[in-house]
């Protein structure tokens, strides 16, 4: 009885155990653990191959079901010929290593010519296109990653439903792009550096010409002085907003154009002042004044409207931190530099804070995974399912004795009708799966025969410069600098001693720690120099 009772309990563990793992393997999350969670087969027709796509997001509709909205991958049979063709020479221009060569060095195994033809299956195109599908015609998980230059091509072939891309296809302009730029070689793009000066030899170059002073440390002012001129200059600029209409307007009170004129621009103003005038405060204060009125200092911030303001917002939510098409459709009176300011100085204010905190909360909101049970209605072009009737799709009415049109196998659990009714081709049960997934046949017919190429250049091994797309979520790594104690209270009690700016000013000239810790720990060992204080 006790036997039977743990025999039971056993058998239940092992149906609970595998109700778990196919509930596992049939929720869809679009959390970014693991890059296999994005990347999903979509099916929109019974015939064709499966859609690759990766998902973005998860939206419930009003009727309650649910929609993906995803990104789309392109495969090779989804783009022209001559697109393929512009593939393969790019990646023929991008290394002239024959196929041979790139075997032998980066020692990798011969590469069979059918799995040359099953490595083409494997390739895809990233795109920026989104659209939205519904969730219930997800029909299982795949693999993409990005080509890199140091993988095995065959190591591809040996793991299943993994894909790769290499390069970017938009289907408006239908062109193939790199995602980022490639690593440039020549004198155009590196300096040259010169021999080394041998002993006692004099370097000839005039200093002028290679680089600018904008900063003497061994200045004759001391802190306090330039301290003081700071703060002139500061005042100079909140009087020069008074005057000024336009800053009146965009900063009406007082607190704002004080909080203005403390900005980066006027200090950085202020300090080159100093150095144009040879560090004299008399003429440095009649350069802030001049005959016309005060100098007005603005940076990004105070140039923009606010209607560019929120268009630079508006570009930003579309395309990201692409600068350049940003200015292109959005902002093309403004400068690519201007831009790139702009970003970095929004990124400092509320209103990006805002924007992020609210991103937060819309994504805390999202649906975050969905439950997609597994389809088990029968595909329509069965052609004849073991005791059912034919399927559809002019699936009926096929000759006995065809053998399949990819593995030339003759016997089959279940057979499909693949290609034109006319054509009577049929497939077994696993290259009709092979052909769902990955596009195409295991072995090539007779017209890829006479059209393929004999060398592996359609697979865009050498094209891999390119960094990952912007689309893919980015691994970002938090670091933070870890002080001691004694550091972090000095910072608060110790201002008068640590003044990181005046510092900044005279970064040759080294910092006295031991003032630090007889400050701190008069009496104590200080736990940063390891010495010992008595009272003073």
């Amino acid at each position: 009885m006790l036997v039977s009772i743990l025999r039971l309990v056993s058998l239940i563990r092992c149906k609970a155990t595998a109700l778990l793992i196919d509930t596992i393997s049939n929720m869809f999350s679009v959390l970014a653990w693991f890059d296999w969670l994005y990347y999903v087969y979509f099916e929109n027709s019974s015939s064709n191959p499966y859609l690759i796509r990766r998902i973005e997001e998860l939206n419930k509709t009003a009727n309650g079901n649910v929609e993906a909205k995803v990104v789309c991958l392109f495969r090779r049979r989804d783009i022209s010929g001559n697109l393929n063709t512009l593939a393969d020479s790019n990646a023929s221009e991008y290394d002239n290593l024959s196929v041979r060569d790139f075997e032998e060095e980066s020692k990798q195994p011969t590469v069979s010519e059918q799995q040359k033809h099953q490595l083409k299956h494997r390739e895809l195109f990233l795109s920026r296109q989104f659209e939205s599908l519904p969730a219930t015609h997800i029909r299982g998980k795949c693999n993409v990653t990005l080509l890199n230059e140091t993988d095995v091509l065959a190591g591809y072939l040996e793991k299943e439903e993994c894909f790769f891309y290499s390069l970017v296809f938009d289907p408006v302009q239908k062109t193939l792009l790199a995602d980022q730029g490639e690593i440039r070689v020549g004198s155009k793009y590196q300096a040259e550096i010169p021999d080394k000066l041998a002993e006692g030899e004099t370097d000839t170059r005039i200093q002028e010409k290679l680089e600018t002073k904008v900063w003497d440390p061994d200045n004759q002012l001391k802190d306090p002085q330039i301290d003081q001129f700071l703060v002139v200059a500061r005042a100079v600029g909140t009087f020069a907003r008074a005057l000024d209409c336009s800053s009146s307007i965009r900063q009406p009170s007082l607190h704002m154009s004080a909080a203005a004129a403390s900005r980066d621009i006027t200090l950085f103003h202020a300090m080159d002042t100093l150095q144009k005038n040879g560090y004299d405060l008399a003429k440095a204060m009649s350069t802030l004044v001049p005959q016309g009125g005060p100098v007005l200092c603005r940076d990004e911030m105070e140039e923009w409207s606010a209607s560019e303001a929120m268009l630079f917002e508006e570009a930003l939510e579309k395309y990201g931190k692409d600068f350049n098409d940003i200015r292109q459709d959005f902002l093309p009176w403004k400068s690519l530099a201007s831009v790139v300011q702009f970003y970095y100085m929004w990124k400092t204010t509320d209103r990006y804070i805002q924007q992020k905190r609210l991103k937060a909360a819309e994504a805390d909101s999202k649906l975050k995974q969905v439950y997609i049970p597994t389809y088990t209605k029968p595909n329509p072009n069965q052609i004849m399912a073991p005791g059912n009737k034919p399927g559809m799709n002019g699936a009926a009415g096929f000759q006995k004795g065809l053998s399949c049109e990819s593995c030339h196998t003759a016997q089959s659990a279940q057979w499909y009708a693949w290609g034109p009714p006319n054509m009577q081709c049929r497939l077994c049960a696993s290259c009709w799966i092979y052909w769902k997934k990955y596009g195409g046949l295991k072995t090539p017919t007779q017209l890829e025969g006479a059209a393929r190429s004999v060398s592996v250049q359609g697979l865009s091994p050498f094209t891999t410069s390119g960094g990952r797309a912007k689309l893919l979520a980015k691994n970002r790594q938090t670091f933070i600098l870890q002080t001691t104690k004694l550091t972090r209270i000095a910072r608060r009690v110790c201002t008068d001693i640590l003044q990181p700016r005046r510092a900044a000013r005279r970064p040759y000239a080294s910092i006295n720690r031991m003032c630090v810790c007889v400050c701190m720990t008069p009496t104590q060992t200080c736990i940063t120099c390891a010495h010992t204080y008595s009272d003073m």
